[in-house]
């Protein structure tokens, strides 16, 4: 049944107005006032709340194939849906890794098969991501994928990186740079400074991110093909990337909402669902990234959702994986900065929506349009809840928020036309 979406504040990244929307066939076939319905039409008042673009993750980990004890397509898709997201890109460290058309097109057919979300998988850069020889870009890229990382591994050689750059360009797509120096990094568990003084955990270094992301910075000058750094974490990041791109190279950026909310104070008990990749840092670079989310400098926010089953986390430190789960905390994360008035309401469109559709070419969303497909979120910004088991649809728990009361939800998510959440 086509929609009616009556009353609410519909948002985009450069206008917000009170108005109506009208849904059919897939599409938004109207936005304006006072639309009249009939009998053909499904009614959804929203007054009171904010209507915006369906919203697109670049960046989570949905394990399937190969690890789907601890998320798979379908379980990713639920918690998407519940958390306003309407389209994804999984990362290619899979079992068997996303290295080929095959498992591109198995991911792709599973997430259609469901029919909640879109997912454009992320190949990998290199075969089984061993970091040495190129994978077969140009037939994932057939298959639908846009992006290639190694992501959760660096690329070390810079001859690698710079053919994958030159031959992703020449295909139409993009690579998302994991920066790590792992020979810096070493063994490191948590940001190198006070708290692993305190702690006595094996610290890693800002220096580990920076010095990558200034090779590959380099090597976006060199080929002129489009870099996007995954998960800027510091301050020195932050400084890099702003003088790349004030030199107009072809980079972009994105941060992750426990880079902006949580600081390294929080590992001081040793919690293994603080324990990420980057790790978190201090204050004084998570107060660079909520300045770098304002004016601009980092393009997206993506949640870098990690899931990982409960025993893997309830282990030692040194001995728990890396992540966190996001997709249904990045709405209320988000949000946050909207009302600590870091960012407006417009900006969380254009860093939730607008721009990871523009950064990938996917110019049939990311605004509320006419002719646009018809993937929409429509959020209670003041709706306060708590966040615990029963609200969490993915399989995973390793959130340190799980338990917490947040604020702003996803009330309804569409995609395509069709109510694929409802709270």
């Amino acid at each position: 049944m086509d929609l009616l979406l009556k009353n609410g504040k519909v948002i985009n990244y450069d206008s917000e107005k009170d108005t109506d929307i009208l849904i059919k066939n897939g599409k938004i076939s109207g936005v304006s006032s006072n639309i009249k319905a009939d009998d053909n039409l499904k009614e959804i008042d929203c007054k009171g709340n904010y209507i915006l673009p369906g919203l697109i993750d670049m960046h989570v980990h949905f394990r399937d194939p190969g690890f789907e004890y601890k998320e798979d397509i379908f379980s990713g898709s639920d918690a998407a849906a519940a958390g306003g997201i309407t389209t994804c890109f999984p990362m290619a460290n899979t079992k068997p890794v996303n290295d080929n058309e095959s498992v591109t097109s198995y991911m792709i057919e599973k997430a259609r098969e469901y029919g909640k979300i879109d997912i454009f998988p992320v190949g990998s850069i290199t075969k089984k991501m061993n970091g040495e020889e190129l994978a077969e870009m140009g037939e994932m890229k057939k298959a639908g994928a846009l992006a290639f990382s190694d992501d959760g591994l660096p690329v070390l050689s810079s001859e690698v990186m710079r053919r994958a750059l030159e031959y992703a360009s020449g295909i139409g797509a993009f690579i998302i740079s994991h920066s790590e120096d792992i020979s810096l990094a070493g063994s490191g568990v948590i940001n190198e400074g006070k708290v692993s003084t305190i702690t006595g955990l094996k610290g890693i270094p800002a220096e580990a991110e920076e010095i990558m992301i200034s090779r590959d910075i380099l090597l976006s000058k060199l080929t002129g093909a489009h870099i996007h750094i995954a998960h800027v974490s510091t301050k020195g990041s932050v400084d890099l990337i702003r003088r790349a791109k004030d030199q107009g190279l072809n980079v972009t950026c994105e941060a992750a909402p426990h880079h902006f909310t949580f600081t390294e104070e929080e590992l001081l008990n040793y919690d293994t669902n603080y324990k990420m990749n980057p790790p978190l840092r201090t204050k004084e670079d998570v107060i660079c990234i909520k300045e770098a989310l304002k004016d601009g400098t980092i393009d997206i926010i993506a949640t870098d959702h990690a899931p990982h089953h409960p025993d893997e986390k309830f282990v030692e430190f040194d001995n728990a994986p890396n992540g966190v789960i996001g997709l249904q905390t990045l709405i209320p994360l988000t949000l946050k900065l909207v009302n600590e008035g870091i960012i407006d309401i417009k900006q969380f469109v254009k860093l939730t929506s607008y721009m990871p559709s523009v950064i990938s070419g996917l110019d049939d969303r990311g605004e509320i349009k006419e002719d646009k497909i018809a993937d929409i979120t429509v959020i209670d910004p003041e709706k306060t809840y708590l966040y615990d088991k029963n609200i969490n649809k993915s399989k995973a728990e390793n959130s340190p928020l799980l338990g917490s009361g947040l604020q702003g939800m996803a009330l309804y998510t569409i995609k395509n036309g069709r109510i694929v959440y409802e709270s």
